[in-house]
């Protein structure tokens, strides 16, 4: 049986996952989840005990948490140097972000976006003005980390070349805002630059998405727009 990986696209680390194998031309099938239609059950539960996306199934072995299958997929798939280098102290560096973004960028980016998009969806009304703008602070903090911090004046996080730390952070950041300060950031536009295609879809659950959650339109073009590759996705949204 070949590789599985199973998936909710809506999700942050998921769409890593699954750019970072279709980028590199790793063959998977492309097992959908739903979580907001409670689809992380017990069927689920026999592939992940934990319950939670992204998740990886290869022959008898499976394997949770998004970091753990990038590097997996990386070492067993030969991918390019650049994605987790060789180097010790590069490597050091791109596992240095992958330890710090998810207490970072991940958890205000995903308090920011809880309150812009989902709150507003199911209480059917705006969350308090106050809150919103702790959140818009915080994450400002995490930027300027990421900017003082592991950027400093590299075009990518680990050097001259894009990384897994960059394709989890791009995931992240596209996920929150209202867009406007991604046209004029650097970082992203040095992603922009790097040599990933652009492909566009109409099938992929993206872009279905939008028609529902209206409020991340703008995000979900320039994720696509930012050159990460969402091609020949099967759709997982009937």
């Amino acid at each position: 049986m070949g590789l599985e990986l199973y998936l909710d696209l809506l999700s942050q680390p998921c769409r890593a996952v699954y750019i970072f194998a279709k980028k590199n031309n790793i063959p998977f099938t492309f097992k959908p989840v739903e979580v907001l239609k409670g689809e992380e059950g017990e069927r689920f539960g026999k592939v992940n005990i934990l319950r939670r996306v992204p998740a990886l199934k290869d022959g008898a072995f499976t394997l949770a948490e998004s970091m753990a299958i990038l590097i997996y997929l990386s070492q067993k798939y030969k991918t390019p140097d650049h994605w987790y280098p060789s180097d010790i102290q590069r490597r050091a560096r791109v596992d240095e972000y992958l330890s710090w973004q998810h207490v970072a960028i991940r958890a205000n980016g995903v308090k920011l976006f809880w309150l812009k998009v989902v709150f507003p969806l199911f209480m059917d009304q705006l969350a308090p003005e106050e809150k919103l703008q702790e959140a818009f602070e915080d994450l400002a903090v995490s930027l300027k980390q990421l900017e003082e911090k592991f950027l400093q004046d590299k075009p990518f996080i680990a050097g001259n070349r894009i990384s897994l730390a960059d394709l989890v952070a791009i995931t992240e950041l596209m996920q929150v805002g209202d867009g406007t300060w991604g046209r004029h950031s650097p970082y992203l536009n040095s992603l922009a630059m790097s040599k990933l295609p652009e492909h566009r879809e109409q099938s992929t659950p993206w872009v279905q998405t939008r028609r529902v959650l209206s409020h991340i339109l703008l995000p979900v073009v320039l994720f696509i727009y930012y050159s990460f590759c969402f091609y020949t996705a099967p759709s997982c949204h009937r």
